[in-house]
């Protein structure tokens, strides 16, 4: 019960604000929940879905307890503790596993596929969780490296001429990918993985040329990709290999062009083995105010597009009235040559 309600029952708050028509009081070993029949019966489930997750020896915290409540919601069907069953890593006493049910799907699409897009907006776990995939599979020897690579585009501001190196140059682009791997390795090994090869993070220019053999390979921030640079990217595949590809469509910084990301769901649609995994503001794992704040502007781009859509349609239709319509100009007759 301790572990179920947490410290000074902070779960036990965590719950009821979720559900705040339905009081929820614990007396030594009982729980009685006082309420409408479907939200009291929404708590019990969710309840007994806690129950089950801490009976597994999984720990719960205030993220496991919203995330699990907003999936009932969402599918009263799924079972948020089967999310919670073995981790896909676990190092320096911390457990990656997915939190949502589309970062589940996300997960199972990784390991049954050769070449997975992650698409989503931020917050959704789509880097973290194909990382920690290719983390695991480098300590299962199912393969032999791990490659990580994004497009070195600037995010709007022109950061201009960056003193140093080429590594000193491009470091700041790859930043988030170091960031990420600091979490999931011992700190005295990453650098001698870095140092021998094993783990290769470079701009997305250097894989031209390259067949990548027996290698996880992560694009991360794939919006920022033109079409030549997705084809590039996909054609350095090699035997052994596995290719995850994550980006966020809303958030192109290219600056002229399409996105290779955004064409290559059109041309690859029909290939198989490999699979396009599309999360959506349900599955942000951050602070609760992101999935509001994607929300709000997946709303704000919709009206925006539907907005254009009606001034073409204007247009296209003064156009054809301006066609049909008789002509104004006065027609002189023909002078005699007499």
């Amino acid at each position: 019960m301790v572990n179920l309600l947490g410290p000074a029952d902070r779960f036990l708050r965590t719950i009821e604000k979720q559900y705040p028509s339905v009081s929820v009081h614990v007396r030594g070993n009982e729980i009685t929940l006082t309420g409408k029949t479907v939200e009291r019966d929404a708590v019990h489930r969710l309840i007994e879905e806690l129950q089950h997750t801490v009976s597994e020896g999984h720990t719960l915290d205030e993220e496991v307890i919203t995330t699990s409540a907003r999936m009932l919601h969402a599918d009263s069907s799924v079972s948020p503790s089967d999310l919670l069953g073995p981790a896909i890593l676990t190092t320096r006493g911390k457990s990656i596993r997915p939190k949502t049910l589309g970062q589940k799907q996300y997960s199972d699409a990784i390991d049954a596929n050769t070449v997975v897009f992650g698409i989503g907006p931020a917050g959704t776990g789509k880097t973290y969780i194909a990382m920690a995939k290719a983390v695991r599979a480098l300590q299962s020897k199912e393969v032999d490296r791990i490659i990580l690579t994004r497009p070195a585009v600037e995010a709007g501001e022109r950061l201009g001429f960056l003193p140093g190196s080429l590594t000193d140059k491009i470091d700041p682009y790859l930043r988030p990918l170091y960031d990420a791997l600091g979490e999931m390795l011992e700190p005295e090994l990453l650098p001698k993985l870095l140092a021998a090869g094993t783990i290769e993070v470079a701009p997305l220019a250097y894989m031209r040329g390259r067949t990548l053999n027996s290698s996880f390979v992560v694009l991360d921030e794939a919006q920022n990709t033109t079409p030549e640079q997705m084809k590039m990217f996909l054609t350095r595949l090699g035997f052994g290999s596995k290719m995850v590809v994550t980006g966020d469509i809303t958030q192109i910084d290219l600056p002229v062009g399409t996105s290779g990301l955004k064409l290559v769901g059109r041309v690859l649609d029909s290939v198989g083995d490999i699979h396009f995994s599309h999360l959506t503001s349900d599955d942000v794992v951050r602070h609760s105010l992101v999935g509001r704040i994607v929300d709000a502007y997946t709303e704000y781009d919709a009206k925006k597009q539907a907005l254009h859509q009606e001034g073409l349609e204007a247009r296209e239709f003064a156009n054809r009235a301006a066609q049909r319509a008789p002509s104004s100009r006065v027609r002189l007759p023909k002078r005699s040559s007499s």
